[in-house]
C-alpha cells in the first residue's frame, strides 16, 4: 500500500507536521480522516465535471467508504483524475482504494469517528455545489444570511474540530466536562474555517463563490459583484472586521481547551497550540491588510513566524499561563484586560 504519511506530507505540509508529532495510537485515524476529506474536496472542486455530476459523487462518497466497490472506485478515479497540475494531488486521487483499505482496518469506534467528520464535510461541499454556480459560468452567488455562513463554518471547520476533540478524549484523561471540551473544539474549528474563507476571498470570488452574506453586504451598500473591484475594499472593511472579530471570539475557546490537556501530554498540546497561534497571527495580518480584495495578494504568515512559534514550543507546552497570555495578546484581548505586551510574542 502507498505510505499514508507520504500522501499526507505532499497534500498538506502543515497537517503532516501535526500528524507526525501525534502519538502513533491516533496518528493513523487523524491522517486517514484528513485524506478522505481531502479526497471529497477534490471531487467537489474538479473542473472536469458539471456540478450535478460532482454532487452525485459527493452524495455517495460516505457510502463508498463503508461499502467499497472496486468498479465504483475506478469510475470515480477516472472521472476526476487529470485536472490537477499537482502530481501529488493526482497521486492521492489514484490511491483511493489504498485509503479505503486503510480505513477498513481501523477499529470500529475509530471508523465511526472518521465517518462522522466525512459526512459533515461532504454536507459542506454539497452546500457549495448547491449554492454557487459552476466556476466557468462567469456568474457569482452569495450566502444570504450570517447564519448560513456560520452553519457552513460549522460543517467545514467545527465538525473537524469535534472529531479531533473526540479522538483526544478517547485516548487521554482531559480535565474538563466532555460536552464543554467538544464545544471548545467546535469553536476552534469554526475559527480556522473563517480564517480560510477570509484569506481565500479574492480567489473564491473569481470562481463564483461569495461566502459573505448578501444581507450583510447590503447594509454597507455592496453587492457580491462589487467585491470583484479592489476600489471597494474600504467599504468591505466593516464586513471584514465583523468576521475577524467572530473568529477571534471563537478562537478564545482555545485557552480553556489547552488547559484541559494534561501537561504530561506534550504531543497533544503542541498539535493544538500551533494551528491556534498561527490562526491568530493570520487574523492579525488580515486585519492589517487594507486591500483584501486584491487577487494578486494572498495573506499568509511568514515562515519566520512559523519557525519562531516552533522554537517557543517547549515553553508554551509547560505553561498554561504563557500560552493564554500569548493568545490573548495575539487576539487583542490585552487591550480589554490591561495586559502588558509579552515580549516573546
Amino acid at each position: 500500500m502507498t505510505n499514508l504519511n507520504e500522501l499526507l506530507k505532499h497534500t498538506s505540509r502543515s497537517l503532516y507536521l501535526s500528524a507526525h508529532y501525534l502519538p502513533p495510537t491516533v496518528r493513523g485515524t487523524f491522517s486517514i480522516a484528513y485524506l478522505l476529506c481531502r479526497y471529497a474536496d477534490s471531487i467537489a472542486d474538479t473542473s472536469l465535471l458539471e456540478n450535478s455530476r460532482r454532487l452525485k459523487w459527493i452524495e455517495c462518497f460516505p457510502e463508498m467508504i463503508t461499502h467499497p466497490n472496486a468498479q465504483q472506485q475506478q469510475a470515480l478515479v477516472q472521472d476526476i483524475s487529470g485536472a490537477s497540475s499537482n502530481i501529488y494531488e493526482e497521486k492521492l486521487l489514484k490511491n483511493l482504494p489504498a485509503c479505503l483499505a486503510y480505513f477498513q482496518r481501523l477499529p470500529e469506534d475509530k471508523q465511526t469517528l472518521v465517518l462522522e467528520v466525512v459526512h459533515a464535510v461532504c454536507e459542506g461541499m454539497k452546500t457549495d455545489l448547491q449554492t454557487f454556480p459552476p466556476e466557468n459560468s462567469h456568474k457569482l452567488a452569495a450566502f444570504r444570511t450570517c447564519q448560513e455562513l456560520e452553519n457552513y463554518c460549522h460543517l467545514m471547520g467545527g465538525e473537524p474540530g469535534v472529531f479531533w476533540s473526540k479522538l483526544i478524549a478517547g485516548h487521554i484523561q482531559i480535565s474538563a466536562e466532555k460536552t464543554l471540551f467538544l464545544q471548545w473544539g467546535k469553536d476552534i474549528g469554526d475559527a480556522l474555517q473563517i480564517v480560510n474563507i477570509l484569506r481565500d476571498l479574492p480567489r473564491d470570488l473569481r470562481i463564483g463563490r461569495c461566502y459573505f452574506p448578501s444581507e450583510q453586504l447590503e447594509e454597507h451598500h455592496l453587492q457580491p459583484n462589487d467585491l470583484l473591484e479592489q476600489i471597494n475594499s474600504p467599504r468591505f472593511e466593516p464586513v471584514k472586521r465583523y468576521w475577524i472579530n467572530w473568529g477571534r471570539t471563537k478562537l478564545g475557546s482555545a485557552k480553556k481547551y489547552f488547559a484541559a490537556l494534561p501537561k504530561t501530554q506534550l504531543r497533544y498540546r503542541a498539535t493544538m497550540a500551533w494551528p491556534v497561534l498561527w490562526a491568530a497571527d493570520t487574523l492579525n495580518k488580515l486585519e492589517a491588510e487594507a486591500n483584501l480584495l486584491d487577487p494578486a495578494h494572498r495573506v499568509k504568515i511568514s515562515r519566520n513566524r512559523i519557525y519562531f512559534t516552533l522554537v517557543l514550543t517547549p515553553m508554551l507546552l509547560l505553561s498554561n499561563t504563557l500560552f493564554n497570555k500569548g493568545l490573548e495578546y495575539k487576539l487583542g484581548l490585552h487591550k480589554q484586560q490591561g495586559l502588558e505586551k509579552i515580549g516573546l510574542f
